[in-house]
């Protein structure tokens, strides 16, 4: 006798949901969407699995949610910072890291930091502060001493520019470092 899809459903897939919920709170900004996501998810894993079953359901699973988290990003026009790290190295697939996995995150993690550091010195506080330590917009601008709308300015464009570094879009102008000193130099008096 074959196993129905819900029995396949129930014995493969729903025994990593505390994982997803986990995997979705971490990488989603909107913790309220994560059920929505969650079910997006299993509707989609559902939706295949009546086609074929896969091989290998925890990795399917998980490719899945990547995938959506990234369709709903561009169609959001989300740039996150915490989806700014290489997509691949998100594969909660694969049970032990490789040394070369690990060596290519190291490398991943410092080239990120040196993005972050080539950045305008107030985009760089304002992006640190919101992203790092989530301190909300208005305490930032307290902090600062600036407005809110220039705080989500800045934030906008500090994550814009890493994204365009991470994902290898042109920049306009100047070079980044040239850009940054620049930015900097008008940023003093805020």
């Amino acid at each position: 006798m074959t196993e129905s899809t819900e029995q396949w459903f129930r014995r493969e897939i729903l025994p990593h949901e505390a994982a997803l919920i986990r995997f979705l709170s971490r990488k989603w900004l909107n913790t309220n969407d994560v059920q929505d996501i969650r079910h997006d998810i299993y509707v989609r894993v559902l939706e295949a699995a009546e086609r074929a079953r896969p091989n290998a359901p925890k990795s399917f699973l998980f490719t899945v949610a990547r995938n959506l988290i990234v369709d709903r990003a561009r169609r959001d026009r989300i740039v996150a910072i915490d989806l700014l790290e290489d997509i691949d190295a998100l594969n909660v697939l694969i049970e032990e890291a490789t040394p070369e996995r690990r060596a290519s995150g190291r490398e991943q993690v410092q080239r990120l930091a040196m993005l972050f550091d080539c950045l305008p010195t107030r985009c760089r506080e304002v992006v640190w502060m919101r992203r790092i330590e989530d301190v909300p917009q208005k305490e930032i601008a307290r902090r600062l001493g600036i407005a809110e709308g220039t705080v989500e300015k800045h934030l906008v464009r500090g994550i814009r520019m890493l994204a365009d570094a991470v994902f290898g879009a042109p920049s306009k102008g100047k070079n980044r470092r040239e850009g940054a000193h620049a930015e900097d130099e008008a940023n003093h008096g805020e």
